[in-house]
């Protein structure tokens, strides 16, 4: 049996999976956890990724890996190889001042021609023109720039900071993929190359940036570390960016719209042609298979419920039996949620907003409904702005662990307008990345099926969504 493993350093936490290269069956799993934060030191990553391979059994038996990881994170190393200061995540949004400033510089429209995307805080550029302008000393320094995966990748081929790294720091071997080089917002998924201007005007100055792998190209094969569980000899794949492992691991084709609930929740697409929105809502995304992935993204998903629960004091499965219990619209009940900003629509400085409340519609039932009806709203709006640049959904697929609440199932259902299905739980994302170490080490893409477990009779409530788009309307 050849085994092959693949990785999903989320912000959350580190996962791996080992799976059979032929059938894809699950042989085992490790995880690790990861700090809680906006912003977080590169080494607690390579800390987790090390837990998680004990916690997984070990790589002694391991053919290939590849790792996906969260996108856009910013990670700045000196010529010595060493981090400069703690990467910036994603869901950082004190460089939205920066976005803005850049689009002034740009605009809009020349920026979507070059990138596929309007640059917003979770962007790696705006992250790097904060740098520059609140913390110049540290950008002064700066000789690379990589992402999340990129840095892990590096670290597991061997290299990384003098003395604690067998190959040392060789910034000339950072590599990562097309799907993770195109949240950079410098970097063109149509042309498939960096646009240095923009780093520059980014950064300030050019800087190496990671040599940008295909689907099944090799990263590299590692040596032996042996303190960090790593053999020598095993080969490396390209890895991605999470949201394009998951197409990955779910084996989407077009016409398969994937809605993933997380942390952040997202709505995207494989497409056979690159998408530009004029409006700046789809960002032009890469896949991690040669296509391209519209996608929108939410800076508020699960956690949404997380704190809906906490509020209530109870947990997920009765937070939704709750819901059930409410009638759909919740008596007119709207939660938007916006609750730490928002990336989608761009408003980093919003707030939730409970709007509707009478002494009839102010229930314990109503409020859990309004929750997971907001989400799914968001989601739904995101929908619509993947059909706005030309895509025509067959299906859609709800992955996450709140996919697997039978309420929201059932309210996914009435909210959006389009066939609903559940696939299976799975960790999709380290599951694509397993994907890309069994294509690149066969050269050839695996098909492992994907089993589906629910298809929730379409049951379409237009008046939620007019209900919820009314309150949106104040932002």
């Amino acid at each position: 049996m050849t085994l092959v493993a693949g990785v999903d350093s989320s912000t959350q936490s580190c996962k791996i999976v080992v799976r059979d290269l032929e059938s894809g069956q699950m042989i085992r799993s490790g995880r690790a956890t990861h700090p809680v934060g906006t912003e977080v030191d590169p080494a607690a990553w390579w800390a987790a990724l090390q837990t998680a391979i004990a916690d997984a059994g070990g790589l002694d038996d391991v053919a290939a890996i590849s790792v996906a990881g969260q996108q856009h994170g910013m990670v700045v190393l000196d010529e010595s190889g060493a981090v400069i200061r703690d990467a910036l995540l994603w869901n950082d949004t004190r460089s939205s001042a920066a976005a803005k400033a850049l689009i002034e510089e740009f605009g809009a429209e020349d920026l979507i021609k070059r990138t596929g995307s309007t640059p917003v805080a979770s962007f790696t550029a705006t992250k790097l023109r904060w740098l520059r302008d609140a913390e110049p000393e540290n950008a002064a320094k700066v000789a690379a720039v990589a992402l999340p995966h990129d840095w892990l990748t590096w670290r597991l081929l061997g290299y990384g900071p003098q003395g604690e790294s067998p190959l040392g720091p060789d910034l000339s071997a950072l590599v990562t993929d097309r799907s993770d080089a195109s949240g950079t917002s410098y970097w063109n998924p149509g042309a498939g190359e960096y646009d240095r201007d923009l780093l520059v005007a980014a950064l300030g100055h050019d800087a190496v940036l990671p040599r940008v792998l295909g689907p099944s190209e090799l990263a590299g094969t590692t040596v032996a570390q042996a303190d960090a569980g790593v053999p020598e000899g095993i080969v490396v794949g390209p890895g991605a960016g999470d949201n394009a492992g998951a197409a990955l691991g779910l084996g989407a084709e077009e016409g398969d719209v994937v809605v993933s609930i997380g942390t952040s929740g997202t709505v995207f697409a494989v497409t056979q042609v690159a998408s530009a929105d004029p409006t700046g809502t789809v960002a032009g995304f890469a896949d991690a298979s040669g296509l391209f992935l519209p996608l929108v993204a939410t800076l508020n998903a699960a956690r949404i419920l997380d704190v809906t629960t906490a509020l209530l004091g109870v947990d997920h499965t009765a937070l939704g039996d709750l819901a059930l219990e409410a009638a759909p619209g919740a008596d007119g009940l709207v939660l938007v949620p916006y609750f730490e900003g928002e990336r989608t629509p761009n408003l980093p400085d919003a707030k939730a907003t409970l709007s509707g409340m009478s002494l009839a519609s102010t229930t314990r039932p109503n409020l859990a409904r309004a929750a997971i009806e907001g989400m799914l709203c968001a989601l739904a709006d995101g929908l619509d702005a993947v059909r706005a640049v030309g895509l025509r959904e067959k299906r859609v697929l709800l992955i996450g662990g709140a996919a697997q609440n039978d309420a929201v199932q059932a309210i996914a259902a009435q909210v959006f307008d389009a066939q609903v299905e559940i696939p299976e739980p799975g960790e999709y994302v380290a599951s694509g990345a397993a994907v890309q170490a069994a294509w690149a080490l066969t050269g050839v893409r695996p098909e492992w099926s994907v089993s589906i477990i629910a298809r929730p009779a379409s049951d379409t409530r237009p008046e939620i969504r007019e209900a919820y788009a009314a309150a949106r309307a104040i932002y």
